[in-house]
């Protein structure tokens, strides 16, 4: 019986974890509970590994708000002790920290609040150790990706290198974009932190261990105790539905933290810049790796943000040693991919890549200094096409040879519905063609559901990927408008950019864009999408409202994919004002939205004539 239950334990998640770490201390000087020092006096909880040498060695570095005590369980702990292995073996010491305020660290913790100041003390202390050669490197996926940018732009002497994958939660302002950490899109709230943060928030009564606790004490303890709230797991298909918006946490029950004071930050708000996030005005000091996925929730932001350190890094040897890799995958799920991966329900091939041989060719060159050839051989864009399912390569995002097409807005004012008579033509209206605009109800009350899309950490809510959105499209209160099929087929790479003119009898109300591809049998996979909350037309530092009626030009944040449309297919957009709860509703009254429970239907229209031309300009590569 007892073999039996070991048997159970080294199958569990725990069980493997375990067996890693032995493996670990096996070739590793093992650290845990090492309290590190910042410059105010709190300690972060740090785990180190490091090879058994007497030789200097490289740091990987990553930081994280996540349980990773060592006699914790979960996925967290076995991918921690793995990682580490990993890098032990390949000669670098691995040290995993918690952020300020989390579990064993010290101090209050504020998702991107702490300052940027704790990963430069971090690097202080690191490169002063005798076991290191004074070479950091920063690694980590989302949560321990996205802390990056704002240090590297403190440019320390031994930050040395960085891979930051799913980024995007650490960009604030960058280009057309005001995300402030994937907060906002458009001035549209993205749910997910909803969600993230009911899991995530510490609570402002949290149990936490004495100041002067010793090293020896917090091992011993952090047997039995690791500080990881057990939450009730929550239906969020219906949770998110509460309102009003800013008590769907303390509807659950949930911990009291910083939920309810970030949702009634505006988007141009001054605490969004007083934390970690990393905006275009800032300097940047890092040779940098970026990942991206086109089906996580920022590609468009993280691919502006890739250019905007290229194009203005004050060093010239920073501005160059800029790479990036673009996946077909969901959020941080690069080495999941398969000889037939599949997301949401379209087949994207074999899209499998060899990660770790580059992102350790990467920190050998920067951080060893070995001559591998690395930045000779390794283009500076690499990124995967679906539709064709090819990985491809290019000196620069989009690739050169993209060109911006012009495709209008058309119709004889009835194109609700994928039954309606909404076009995508090259042709502009002339002056003899009716303004026929395309009308439409939105009610607040009964949202388009989000079916599949650009998105992460919403629980059940939605379902990331690429779906079939023709039961979606036979909604009156979706606009459907689709090109001719393609003669030859065409690859469109790059930024989508759209413009709509609008009307609406609301003083405020959301505008939402789609890009489809649509196959000859009419399925129809999405792509990418956005969002516009139309107050915020003219900039979001500021509100203006609507005048019933009158007709607003309104240019919305860009799309970024890389499609192949075989010949036969349609290139579609679908326009609505929902896209729910991807992004939360819009209750059309003007109001704050965060405090509001009931909402107002909007009757709005989409303008489209000589007078008033809503096009989309995609990227559409020439070979």
């Amino acid at each position: 019986m007892l073999a039996f239950f070991g048997a159970l334990r080294a199958q569990s998640p725990q069980g493997n974890a375990n067996a890693v770490l032995e493996q670990l201390k096996q070739i590793a000087v093992v650290e845990q509970k090492v309290m590190m020092p910042m410059r105010d006096g709190v300690r972060l909880a740090t785990d180190i590994y490091r090879p058994k040498t007497d030789q200097k060695v490289p740091v990987l570095f990553s930081k994280t708000p996540y349980n990773f005590n060592s006699w914790g369980d979960g996925e967290m702990r076995a991918g921690t002790y793995s990682a580490a292995l990993d890098a032990v073996k390949r000669g670098y010491a691995y040290v995993v920290q918690n952020e300020r305020g989390k579990f064993f660290s010290e101090g209050e913790w504020d998702i991107l609040g702490p300052p940027t100041t704790d990963g430069y003390d971090a690097f202080t202390w690191m490169a002063a150790q005798p076991w290191c050669n004074g070479k950091i490197g920063t690694l980590g996926c989302s949560s321990t990706a996205e802390w990056q940018m704002a240090v590297a732009a403190l440019d320390h002497p031994a930050h040395a290198a960085m891979v930051a994958q799913g980024f995007g939660a650490g960009v604030g302002r960058v280009g057309p974009f005001m995300e402030q950490g994937n907060w906002y899109r458009g001035g549209a709230q993205q749910m997910l932190f909803t969600t993230w943060l009911y899991g995530t928030q510490t609570d402002k009564i949290r149990p936490q261990f004495p100041p002067n606790a010793t090293q020896a004490d917090l091992i011993r303890a952090s047997r039995f105790y690791d500080l990881a709230p057990e939450l009730p797991t929550v239906d969020w298909s219906k949770g998110l539905q509460h309102l009003p918006v800013q008590d769907i946490i303390k509807n659950q029950n949930g911990s009291v933290g910083v939920y309810e004071k970030m949702i009634r930050r505006k988007p141009n708000d001054p605490d969004w810049y007083k934390g970690g996030l990393y905006h275009d005005d800032m300097p940047f000091g890092v040779p940098s790796f970026w990942f991206v996925s086109w089906y996580d929730v920022s590609s468009a932001p993280n691919l502006y943000l890739y250019n905007q350190v290229r194009q203005n890094a004050k060093d010239p040897e920073v501005a160059k040693n800029q790479y990036l890799i673009i996946a077909p995958t969901l959020h941080c799920a690069y080495k999941r991919a398969t000889e037939n991966t599949i997301v949401g329900e379209r087949s994207m091939g074999d899209a499998r890549f060899d990660y770790d041989l580059h992102i350790y060719g990467w920190f050998d060159y920067w951080l060893k200094g070995d001559q591998n050839e690395f930045l000779e051989g390794t283009p500076k864009v690499i990124y995967f096409t679906m539709g064709s399912n090819t990985w491809q390569q290019t000196d620069s995002w989009p690739p050169p040879g993209a060109e911006m097409t012009t495709f209008y807005l058309r119709g004889n004012g009835k194109a609700n519905s994928l039954y309606g008579d909404g076009k995508l033509s090259a042709t502009p209206a002339g002056k003899k063609d009716k303004d026929q605009p395309d009308a439409f109800t939105y009610d607040p009350m009964n949202p388009v559901p989000s079916y599949g899309g650009n998105v992460c950490c919403t629980g059940n809510a939605v379902q990331g990927g690429s779906f079939d959105q023709q039961k979606m499209e036979t909604r009156q209160d979706i606009l459907v408008y689709t090109s001719d099929p393609l003669p030859a087929g065409v690859e469109v790479s790059g930024f989508i950019e759209t413009t709509l003119y609008v009307s609406s009898d609301a003083k405020d109300t959301d505008f939402t864009v789609k890009l489809i591809d649509v196959y000859p049998d009419g399925r129809a996979y999405n792509l990418d999408e956005t969002i516009l909350r139309a107050r915020y037309r003219e900039g979001f530092d500021k509100e203006v409202f609507m005048e019933k009626d009158k007709v607003y030009k309104l240019e919305l944040s860009p799309m970024a994919t890389s499609n192949f449309f075989e010949a036969g297919h349609r290139i579609r957009i679908e326009v609505s004002s929902s896209n729910f709860p991807r992004f939360d509703r819009n209750l059309n009254t003007g109001g704050n939205n965060y405090d509001e429970s009931k909402g107002v239907s909007a009757h709005n229209v989409i303008h489209h004539s000589e007078m008033y031309p809503s096009k989309v300009r995609i990227p559409m590569v020439k070979r």
